[in-house]
């Protein structure tokens, strides 16, 4: 019906998160959040409780990322519409998620209004694009930029990254539920597909990509 609020549901472990998003959709009066949750698993069961119009998904999150589950959701829940919302700036995710079917990718800091108008464009059958992004988009059709961790999958990315900015592979495998012997297999994955030697040669990568 016309006068149904659009329907949402938010997906993101940081119960304060979720709640500054909630309050900055209520600001809409035709916008109601439905449900939330902490993971993909919860996330899951929500969706077998209620129907949803959008849902919004962080991307790191315990378990299965925020992009596993966009693949998923489109996959079970094809008319719902996913928006990626997240802490990292689009030149990382964003075109990777709208690959995957994302209705669209927003930051953390995006505006009230630039929230409020992408879910009623995403719950429209829409999608909220950037001129940033659309520029990286025709990039990546062209062939242009994209850089070498674009063949990284979505776990590798993570890991890379962590890798970049730091970290142990036993604090990685921590952070992302995973052994340190799976760690240290995807580590010798994103050196090979980089055609890089050390840790020094990601970390490098990633600062001149803009990565962290």
């Amino acid at each position: 019906m016309a006068n149904e609020p659009i329907r949402v549901l938010l997906v993101d472990d940081h119960a304060i998160a979720r709640n500054g998003v909630r309050l900055m959709l209520g600001t809409a009066p035709d916008i109601r959040v439905d449900g939330e949750a902490g993971d993909a698993q919860e996330a899951m069961r929500r969706i077998a409780e209620r129907s949803f119009d959008v849902a919004l998904l962080d991307i790191t999150m315990p378990g299965k990322s925020g992009l596993d589950l966009l693949k998923t959701l489109r996959a079970e829940r094809p008319r719902m519409a996913v928006l990626m919302l997240s802490t990292y700036s689009e030149e990382i995710y964003a075109v990777r998620a709208l690959r995957l079917g994302a209705a669209g990718y927003l930051t953390k800091d995006a505006p009230t209004a630039t929230l409020v108008a992408a879910v009623r464009k995403a719950a429209a059958g829409g999608k909220h694009v950037s001129p940033a992004l659309l520029e990286k988009l025709a990039e990546a059709i062209g062939g242009a930029g994209g850089g070498d961790h674009e063949s990284l999958s979505n776990r590798e990315l993570e890991v890379f990254k962590l890798i970049a900015a730091g970290e142990s592979l036993v604090r990685i495998g921590e952070l992302l539920h995973l052994s340190p012997n799976t760690v240290t297999t995807y580590r010798a994955r994103i050196l090979e597909k980089m055609g890089m030697a050390s840790n020094a040669d990601l970390t490098r990568y990633a600062l001149q990509n803009g990565l962290i």
